[in-house]
């Protein structure tokens, strides 16, 4: 009677031992959210080491990028730098914040989300191939180990300056891609802006959302013949 009762306790246990579990994967896998590594505030090169050394990096060898590298990428482009107000490491027309970023990976396409400092599957396989066939055929887009797709909200900025949001929008990308290729520099990483894709067949391929516009693509990883 005690060994049948102690079945029942050790089976319950185990009942509620696997609810957690349950409750704990359902959880994360309604955020979807994976919470990068915090990013470094000191780095090895000063900044102007950094510029003079910025040269656009189109061959790339085969290693991943590790999540420390990338973590620090979507940070740079644009991690929270203040907590209380939401400002962000590069400048935007009013605090708008109409850019979105995506990193492509063989694992998949990732979107970044600032205010956990995470990314978020948005999906999966290795889309590095069509992502390159979108954007002109260039080899090293579908070489590199990572692609940054800076795209942008345009509503977010219209709706305070109407006309002028465009220009603004843009001003903001070119802020955004810089931090990348200076961060890339600083961490002995090759990168390359590029402006040559089809628009369309970009945001197709990556299946952005109807308002995500695709403005900018930033090939990163180690350069050839480096590691």
């Amino acid at each position: 009677m005690v060994t049948g009762i102690r079945l029942m306790v050790l089976l319950a246990a185990g009942a509620t031992g696997l609810l957690v579990l349950a409750a704990c994967l359902f959880a994360a896998g309604a955020s979807g959210n994976r919470p990068l590594p915090p990013p470094a505030l000191k780095g090895i090169k000063s900044l102007e080491e950094t510029l003079a050394a910025r040269r656009s990096v189109r061959r790339f060898g085969a290693e991943a990028l590790s999540a420390e590298q990338i973590s620090q990428l979507c940070w740079a482009a644009q991690g929270i730098t203040d907590k209380a107000r939401g400002y962000r490491t590069c400048p935007s027309a009013g605090a708008t914040y109409p850019l979105e970023l995506y990193v492509v990976t063989a694992d998949g396409v990732d979107h970044y989300r600032p205010a956990g400092h995470a990314l978020e599957r948005h999906r999966d396989g290795d889309l590095r191939r069509a992502l390159q066939e979108a954007s002109l055929h260039q080899t090293f887009v579908g070489q590199a180990p990572a692609t940054f797709v800076i795209t942008v909200v345009v509503p977010r900025t219209e709706r305070k300056y109407r006309e002028r949001a465009i220009r603004y929008v843009h001003m903001e990308a070119g802020h955004c891609g810089q931090n990348i290729l200076l961060q890339a520099v600083a961490l002995g990483l090759g990168a390359v802006p590029v402006g040559a894709f089809g628009d369309e067949a970009v945001a197709k391929v990556l299946s952005l959302p109807p308002e995500h516009a695709p403005l900018y693509l930033i090939p990163v990883g180690h350069p050839e013949g480096t590691r």
